[in-house]
């Protein structure tokens, strides 16, 4: 898979404010802030658990993001997994 941009990055870093094209935005109303919420995010629970040693080389040899994707994979898996009463997963 080839995920390189190619977007002009020295061209955008050069403009400035006024040479943005924002025509294509609707101008946000008096509506939207008032029913505007702040949201902010949770902080992440730090916790100890036993993970298999070639679980933890592989994330390891991720880099420096490899518990941020361990985090991430948990949460896909649980995210997946919310459709299932508790009892029901336990029997599986």
């Amino acid at each position: 898979m080839n995920n390189t941009s190619k977007t002009d990055w020295a061209r955008v870093d050069a403009m400035s404010d006024e040479d943005i094209d924002t025509s294509d935005i609707p101008p946000l109303s008096e509506e939207f802030f008032a029913k505007a919420q702040l949201r902010m995010p949770k902080s992440p629970v730090k916790i100890t658990v036993q993970v298999d040693p070639e679980t933890f080389a592989w994330f390891k040899a991720q880099g420096e993001t490899g518990e941020q994707q361990m985090a991430i994979a948990l949460k896909i898996y649980a995210e997946a997994h919310k459709a299932y009463p508790a009892s029901e997963a336990k029997s599986t």
